[in-house]
Formats: structure tokens, sequence, C-alpha cells
């Protein structure tokens, strides 16, 4: 996968816009919700900082896969979620607030969280790339680089909505839609660059990326209908555990790592995410249903 414009500022620019749009649909009570709902944040936090990267490391060592690859596999084990995990939570009637405060929160996190999951693979899959090719990821730049694209586009949302709540409710939609666009463009451009090398790789990597994202999904909603007795919030805590943000995962490869063979998990992964979140649409909307037939809520007084 070649390093080009599109991968160092493409990239970097159609996620800034859609952190941008997240920022717009956010108010502080969304992070406020941590106090409300202690209990399912944590465990969803829990999935996402820590479970998720011990399946990403048992894929990388299931598999096999070259070391490139299974670095990229713990990239992507160590991005939080994206936006389109909040349309995925809407569209399978899981609890949408819940998802949006974990994304948030998830992504402020990962401020910290990426550097030290990122390099604990690089030290543990590519321990021989020493002296002048060395890798690693620089502790510092990165968390600089990270919050500069995710949580500044964030907060500039959030300003823009608290003092200008009118204009931000128009803009909320059309960013949303514009920046969907944009990304898919991006993504589609990056991919079609590529086609070659992501066609070669996608034996190896591809079932590696699936398994990543089925295994987080499922290892998500399965703690959570142990721990928990809202089925909804086991549905947002499935889905922000396995449908990651693959874009940052493709930009901390080509830009803070250059190293865009790293880059091939996180492309695939954009890929089989989306066919993979709308089987999770269906079945977790025909279980939320079910269920609230079965325990229809009580009526209030």
């Amino acid at each position: 996968m070649e390093e080009s414009f599109l991968t160092t500022v493409g990239l970097p620019v159609a996620l800034g816009v859609i952190m941008l749009g997240m920022g717009l649909t956010l108010v502080l009570d969304d992070f406020k919700r941590i106090a409300r709902y202690p209990g399912p944040v944590l465990l969803g936090l829990t999935n996402q900082i820590i479970i998720l990267p011990i399946i990403g490391f048992a894929v990388a060592l299931g598999f096999g896969l070259r070391p490139e690859h299974s670095v990229g596999i713990m990239i992507l084990a160590a991005c939080p979620g994206g936006v389109t995990s909040n349309l995925f939570c809407h569209l399978s009637r899981g609890n949408t607030a819940l998802s949006i405060t974990l994304t948030a929160i998830s992504s402020v996190i990962a401020i910290l969280t990426v550097p030290l999951i990122v390099n604990f693979g690089l030290d543990y899959f590519m321990p021989d790339s020493g002296g002048e090719n060395s890798v690693q990821l620089p502790v510092g730049k990165t968390i600089a680089q990270i919050f500069v694209i995710t949580v500044v586009p964030v907060g500039l949302g959030m300003l823009l909505r608290h003092f200008k709540p009118a204009l931000a409710h128009k803009s909320e939609r059309p960013v949303r839609i514009l920046s969907t666009i944009f990304l898919i463009a991006i993504i589609a451009a990056v991919i079609i660059k590529n086609r070659d090398t992501i066609a070669d790789s996608f034996l190896s990597a591809g079932p590696a990326s699936l398994a990543l994202n089925v295994a987080s999904m499922v290892i998500g909603f399965l703690t959570a209908r142990m721990l928990l007795k809202d089925i909804r919030m086991g549905v947002s805590i499935s889905i922000e555990s396995g449908v990651q943000n693959g874009t940052l995962g493709i930009v901390i490869a080509t830009t803070m790592l250059q190293n865009p063979h790293m880059a091939i998990p996180p492309a695939i992964y954009s890929l089989v995410m989306f066919a993979t979140g709308f089987a999770g649409v269906y079945i977790f909307g025909r279980m939320v249903k079910k269920h609230q037939l079965e325990h229809p809520p009580a009526a209030a007084h």
C-alpha cells in the first residue's frame, strides 16, 4: 500500500471533518452519563481498552500473519469506536446515548492508549527492526497528532453547538452526509490505487480482520448480557467493541508510522465491517424487538 497525498492528507482531513460532525451532535451531558451509567460505561470501556487489544493480539498470533500485518491488527485493536458505530447502534435499536458516550470517551482516552498498545505490538512482532530501520510510535508526537485530528474537531463541534445551536442543528445532517461521502470516496480511492497490494494480502489479512471484528462484537455482547439487564445497552457495547475507527488505523500506519504495509488490515477492515455491521443491525434488531415484546415496559403511573 503506497503512501500518497490521499493517505497523508486526504484521510486525516476526512477524519477531522467526521469528528467535527460528531461534535455537532454532542453536549456535555453526553460525558456526564458516565456518572449516570457507571456500570455500562465502565464495561464498554473495559471491552474496548483491555479486552479488544487482547483479542487483537490473539488473532495476530493465531493467524500467523507477517509482522507488518500483525502490527496492523494491533493498530486496529488500539483504535476507538468510530461514528459508524453510532449509526449501526441506532439502526440496531441499541442505546444510542450509551454508544455516543463510549465513542466520545474512548476517542479521548485513545490519545494515551494508542501509543502504548501499538508500541507493544511493534516490540513483540517486529523486535528485530533495530538500528536505522527501527520502527517506534513516538508517544508525544502521536498524542499531539491524534489530539489534533480527533479531539480538537470534536471540541469545535461542541462549541458550535453550544454557542450556535440553530446553526449546529442545521449543519449536523449535511456535515454527516458530506463527511461520509468524502470518507468513502477517499477510502475507495486509496483501495483502488493500491488494489493489487490489497488483493494480494486479502487472503492472509482479510480473515484476521474479520475475526477481530466478529470476535470483539460477540465477546462484547456476551459480557454485557452476563452483567447487564438492558439488552439495548448490550447491543451498544457489542457494536462499540466490534466497530473500530479503521480510518484512524490507516492514518496511524501511513502517516505516523510511515509504513503502508501496516495499513492493509485497517483498509480491509474498513470494508468487512460494513458487511458485519449490517448483519449485526439485522440480528440485533430482531433480538431487541423480540425482547421488548416478551418484556414490555411497565406502565407509567
